[in-house]
């Protein structure tokens, strides 16, 4: 379909949304640290709390939500097939969910059916558009899978080595090294390339995300540390395939992304091997096992719509325990160390006049959506737009507490390395090299303050 025909559908479904609703100021007097989401917050706190469709929307609204609840569950197969056709040939899994369960956080593990973990793979030096070198005959993303008759591009093996370390008071704590090495390679890779893992992050909550105004999260951006409290905070411009130009960053776990239409597209391509009117090139395009057959837009636009429509639909968990004497102390020491200067508590949705679920909410992502140096111990020394090899996105840590509960065991950071949250918090380093400190010195009964706030989130 072409590229104005989209647009006119999108504008089409703006107008539907619309419905004569005018978009509202969350009032004050309504405010609650509870809800993360503003009003689009869910008190549900089961496996599926990830998972709540946002309040207020109309049947039409809801059937397209369902639509895109639908096609994020269903698994493709190899064409030619009546439905879901076209899967690979080489990809990392079949479906969304296979990844990203319960609409959470995955398992960062490779070559099983319910891994989670993909790996990004580019030569030094940027493209065309200011983005990764893609490796000839790879791309930019492994492939560790494939259709029968074709062949993986890759196995990729992950391998820790662990480190015992101490608080000044003697309680232990144990760190996790993952090394990433590349085997049964289709074809050899001529000089030295650069890998970097990502594990499938949540995926509730990012249609308020993709609401808050570009300026608001530039204005909090430091990039040279104009007042010198150590910490930057970088925007990532990047390019943006909708429009053909270069657009602020705010997907992805280094802000390599512009918007989620974008990003559902991209999944569909990379991890599935499903093409679309965004990405239209099979990810073997140009491999010595590509095909001969016609696989333009596998994906319908009215399908990649509604799943970019569902992931923009899901309601934010609800904060826990506001009132716990020991989590309003964590709290404290939260902002004490200095954590919310990348993890912002609070930003504001723009007003919306189509789509009043996302106008003017009041959120509490506890993210800044910069790029942040996190030090050398979490570097993959690969650059992705303007970011560099030791900067990543600072994840919202909305509904990271019931990480454990939606998606046990819980893992953390961009590669799951981290198996608890202390574990997360010891690996900052960089611009959180200070808050760590800070943590470090904290007495045990501190320390299981800020976790029970942490958790609490």
């Amino acid at each position: 379909m072409k590229k104005g025909i989209v647009i006119f559908l999108v504008t089409g479904f703006i107008l539907i949304f619309s419905m004569c609703r005018k978009p509202y100021l969350f009032p004050d007097e309504k405010y609650d640290e509870q809800l993360s989401g503003g009003s689009q917050t869910s008190f549900d706190f089961t496996s599926q709390a990830f998972s709540i469709l946002f309040s207020g929307m109309s049947n039409y609204e809801e059937d397209l939500h369902n639509l895109g609840d639908a096609a994020f569950d269903h698994s493709f197969v190899a064409a030619p097939a009546p439905i879901n056709s076209g899967l690979g040939p080489a990809y990392n899994n079949v479906s969304c969910v296979s990844c990203h369960h319960n609409d959470g956080i995955g398992v960062p593990t490779t070559g099983e059916a319910q891994s989670s973990l993909l790996m990004r793979i580019s030569l030094p030096g940027k493209d065309i558009d200011g983005g990764p070198l893609p490796v000839p005959g790879y791309g930019t993303q492994l492939q560790d899978k494939a259709m029968f008759g074709k062949s993986p591009e890759c196995t990729v093996n992950i391998s820790y080595t662990y480190q015992t370390y101490s608080f000044p008071d003697g309680e232990t704590y144990e760190l996790r090294s993952p090394l990433y090495t590349l085997s049964n390679l289709y074809l050899p890779i001529a000089g030295g390339y650069l890998l970097s893992p990502r594990l499938a992050p949540p995926v509730f909550g990012l249609g308020l995300l993709e609401a808050i105004p570009a300026n608001d999260i530039i204005a909090n951006a430091d990039e040279y540390d104009a007042n010198g409290d150590g910490i930057s905070g970088k925007p990532n411009m990047v390019w943006n395939p909708e429009t053909n130009t270069t657009s602020l960053g705010r997907f992805g776990l280094k802000c390599n992304t512009a918007t989620l239409l974008t990003q559902v597209a991209a999944a569909y391509n990379n991890d599935i091997g499903i093409t679309s009117h965004l990405f239209p090139l099979e990810t073997i395009h140009g491999q010595t096992q590509m095909d001969d057959l016609d696989d333009d837009a596998e994906l319908s636009d009215e399908i990649l719509l509604a799943a970019t429509f569902y992931v923009q639909t899901l309601q934010v968990p609800a904060r826990r325990n506001i009132s716990d004497q020991q989590v309003i102390k964590g709290k404290q020491l939260f902002m004490e160390g200095k954590c919310e200067t990348c993890h912002k508590q609070t930003m504001t949705t723009g007003v919306n006049v189509a789509f009043k679920a996302l106008s003017n909410q009041r959120l509490h992502p506890f993210s800044d959506l910069l790029l942040h140096d996190m030090g050398p111990g979490l570097a993959d020394n690969r650059p992705d737009f303007d970011a560099n090899g030791n900067e990543w996105r600072t994840s919202p840590l909305w509904g990271v507490g019931l990480f454990e509960i939606v998606n046990f065991p819980a893992y953390y950071l961009h590669d799951g390395r981290a198996r608890t949250l202390t574990e997360a918090i010891m690996w900052h380093d960089g611009e959180a090299a200070q808050s760590v400190n800070f943590v470090k010195n904290l007495s045990k009964a501190d320390r299981n303050a800020l976790l029970k706030f942490v958790k609490s989130l």
